[in-house]
């Protein structure tokens, strides 16, 4: 893959997110306020220093003018980037692009979304005229084809399997609740998960991610400028982003186990930042669990588990809080909510945290233990058909 990446060119040095959840009393615009002052502040910057700004949002607004106007920024770019589950990530990558090219000084990613007014739970957008090979279904009914897939493949019996979702389901809810800005942010016992009402095939509600409200945002700059903002930046060394062919739903040969551009996209990052051993090199990955068998499945294709093994690291509490490898400590789409377009830029604002230990109750050890670099993973499609995006940021320049 011919991708040269912008190792240690950029780095973030001011973060702001949103409580996610129901916010019914709050606009769109109230929450990309909120999150722009909150990483401006971050940064000891004001909003005239900004350059340019990248907005992602997948159905909470057309244009510039959605930030724009709220912001009453002067006469300054804003783009306006969509791409799927992925909206937030897109927005950070270019917006790191543009510093890294030397077009602009200072910068700002910002992610949004406003499910809840919609009257609907989840996404509901028309879909695209298509071919008529594009399947109807819902995306937790795609989503659920991923568990008996892989029970099968593997040799999983379906109780194990299903204590494997529910496991997943159980941490990421334990991590939400040390959590103050996640949507859920109450344990929830795994008697209570496991036999929660069936949503899709074996997908329970509990096996389902939170649809919420909220926005985050980024402050990038030239690396060598970050320490006259921060003395904790937080330095980008990876950021990959791959669509794929989208034939998986008609192609004879693909079982639903692993998603291609995951891991096509986990192996350029870590070509990017010279990652070998991503189990061992990184202190924390943030993945998009949007359901629970989707958080089993991407432990094998970022590499953090062997192949067919992935169950048992999860119930042996591999990625838990305190495990070798935390995944999702601030609660992950599961417990912190899923706003689309904000969504990526809140996974980067737990690095931020983390990497900076600031992170409370909930901060992992392995920081402390020197480990320097986390993980971002956001996916947008469904299954044999979608986009994937994976960033690695570091605390230190190497």
């Amino acid at each position: 893959m011919a991708s040269h990446g912008i190792r240690d060119k950029v780095a973030i040095v001011g973060m702001g997110c949103t409580q996610f959840g129901e916010h019914w009393d709050r606009s769109t615009d109230d929450l990309l306020i909120d999150a722009s002052a909150e990483a401006l502040g971050s940064a000891g910057v004001s909003l005239g220093d900004v350059d340019a700004f990248w907005l992602g949002t997948m159905g909470s607004g057309l244009s510039g003018l959605t930030l724009s106007r709220p912001l009453k920024i002067d006469h300054k770019p804003v783009t306006h980037v969509e791409n799927y589950c992925a909206t937030g990530s897109e927005a950070f990558r270019n917006a790191c692009y543009a510093v890294a090219s030397g077009a602009y000084d200072v910068v700002m990613a910002i992610g949004v979304e406003k499910l809840k007014d919609s009257g609907f739970s989840g996404l509901v957008v028309p879909s695209p005229a298509n071919d008529g090979t594009s399947s109807n279904v819902t995306a937790p009914a795609s989503f659920s084809f991923l568990a008996p897939a892989y029970a099968e493949k593997y040799g999983v019996d379906t109780q194990e399997m299903k204590d494997v979702m529910t496991r997943i389901a159980w941490k990421n809810h334990r991590n939400g609740a040390l959590n103050p800005r996640a949507q859920f942010r109450k344990e929830v016992s795994k008697e209570t998960i496991a036999c929660s009402p069936l949503v899709a095939g074996p997908l329970g509600i509990f096996d389902c991610s939170g649809v919420s409200d909220g926005s985050a945002a980024a402050i990038i700059v030239r690396a060598e400028d970050a320490y006259k903002y921060t003395d904790r930046p937080i330095f980008v060394k990876a950021l990959s982003f791959v669509a794929g062919p989208a034939a998986g739903p008609i192609d004879p040969s693909y079982d639903y186990t692993s998603f291609t551009e995951v891991v096509h996209s986990a192996r350029d990052a870590y070509a990017q930042a010279g990652i070998t051993n991503p189990r061992a090199e990184l202190a924390m990955a943030e993945v998009h669990d949007c359901f629970t068998p989707t958080e089993l499945v991407l432990m094998e294709d970022l590499g953090f588990a062997e192949r067919g093994f992935g169950w048992k690291e999860v119930l042996a509490g591999t990625f838990d809080l305190d495990g070798e490898l935390p995944v999702n400590p601030d609660g992950g789409l599961k417990s912190f909510g899923h706003p689309i377009g904000a969504s990526g830029l809140r996974m980067l604002f737990e690095c931020w945290l983390q990497l900076r230990e600031e992170a409370g109750e909930r901060q992992i050890a392995s920081v402390a233990a020197g480990k320097t670099k986390a993980l971002t993973h956001n996916l947008g499609g469904s299954p044999g058909a979608c986009v994937s995006f994976v960033s690695v940021v570091g605390s230190e320049l190497d």
